[in-house]
């Protein structure tokens, strides 16, 4: 593909990839509120068409990763292929590590829904309620997307692929990330903090996703000083 035409799918697939985000974490949060396991799986039975929803949401989010990990890749290589290359495989890693919040949203539908005999007991739902609503299932997906996200911010910027404040907004917010996100899944940190740190992502992807549909990137600096060299 050209130039172009991967900066168009880049630019197109930041913003769907971000409408998604969105929609899924609101709508799992509608569909699991409440305050005991009870009521959690009670709402889950009452939002069962939103849990469905956020199954195929989180599909879409994966093919998001994997058709950003190549464009961008595509973007940068000429500055950095090694440093592209690594930014590629963690935005890869990012979407298949995410299919496991796939399988966490098929298990507490299936433990809300389940009817007789396969129904489990009420003592064995307490427990894997407990386990599916409380335990960890995520956050190894959002680090590689931050270390991913740092990478290719790095290579925008150096490149000078695109315009210097948005690369250096996208690094910066994305090295926040890759700092706090390790330290709240390892439990030093939690709260609505870590939840606000997303902002400045926002800040940087959504501007970014419509630069690239409407100017495209540059060809990086480096490219050019070696065809200058070469010539």
């Amino acid at each position: 593909m050209t130039r172009t035409t991967n900066s168009r799918i880049a630019g197109f697939t930041f913003l769907v990839y971000t409408a998604f985000g969105i929609a899924s974490v609101a709508l799992s949060a509608r569909a699991a509120a409440g305050a005991s396991v009870t009521e959690k799986l009670a709402n889950v039975v009452q939002h069962v068409f939103a849990v469905r929803i956020t199954i195929v949401l989180g599909l879409l989010q994966t093919a998001c990763a994997f058709v950003l990990a190549v464009t961008l890749y595509s973007l940068t290589r000429d500055e950095d292929q090694d440093v592209a290359l690594l930014a590629m495989i963690c935005r890869v890693g990012e979407g298949l590590v995410g299919t496991t919040s796939i399988y966490a949203s098929l298990e507490r539908l299936w433990i809300a829904t389940a009817a007789a005999p396969a129904a489990p007991t009420t003592a064995t739902v307490e427990v894997l309620g407990t386990y599916l609503f409380y335990a960890p299932h995520g956050g190894i997906d959002a680090i590689l997307f931050a270390m991913g996200s740092a990478l290719f911010a790095w290579l925008f910027l150096r490149g000078r692929i695109i315009p210097a404040p948005l690369a250096w907004l996208g690094l910066v917010a994305s090295l926040l990330l890759l700092i706090v996100l390790p330290l709240q899944l390892a439990g030093f940190m939690s709260g609505p903090f870590v939840s606000f740190l997303w902002i400045p992502l926002l800040a940087y992807e959504i501007p970014l996703g419509i630069w690239l549909i409407v100017k495209g990137a540059r060809v990086p600096r480096g490219s050019e000083l070696r065809d200058a060299a070469r010539a």
